[in-house]
């Protein structure tokens, strides 16, 4: 598992836009990385309507911003048009991503023990690094604290 301070090693997982999203190509941006439970939930939908709505600051903060879950890519297509989404989905369904960051966790859902997704959110600087983290996000000014913490660290 990757911890704060460590590089993250380079990752291959499959894209919305018919690519392959490549980590080592966004090398001289922060690569901002939310993982999130499941597509068209309610949840994960504001969550993803957050970064959407704040699309244009993460740019001007030089970052780039991808969604991972298990779901596939054609859910994640569906997903992504049905929000206008301005940023790729990935599919990570053999949850290799999932494990490098520690994001799978046993959960309660309508009284039953499930396997799944802990919604969290990293950041990976320019240089690959990861420098911060956010595990079991609340998704109510989620997107705010990122884009605070973006602001101060430029600002150092």
């Amino acid at each position: 598992m990757v911890n704060i301070g460590q590089n993250v090693e380079n990752f291959v997982l499959p894209s919305t836009g018919g690519r392959d999203f490549n980590l080592s190509e966004h090398l001289g941006k922060n690569v901002i990385i939310y993982f999130y439970p499941k597509d068209d939930t309610p949840g994960c939908t504001t969550e993803g309507q957050d970064f959407r709505d704040n699309w244009d600051v993460f740019n001007r903060k030089n970052s780039v911003i991808v969604g991972i879950s298990r779901d596939n890519i054609k859910s994640h297509e569906n997903f992504k048009s049905k929000m206008q989404f301005p940023f790729e989905l990935l599919s990570d369904s053999d949850e290799t991503i999932c494990n490098l960051f520690g994001v799978m966790k046993m959960k309660n859902m309508y009284g039953k023990q499930v396997r799944g997704i802990e919604r969290s959110t990293f950041i990976i600087d320019g240089q690959g690094i990861l420098i911060k983290e956010w595990r079991a996000v609340k998704v109510p000014g989620h997107v705010l604290e990122i884009l605070d913490y973006l602001t101060e660290r430029n600002q150092n």
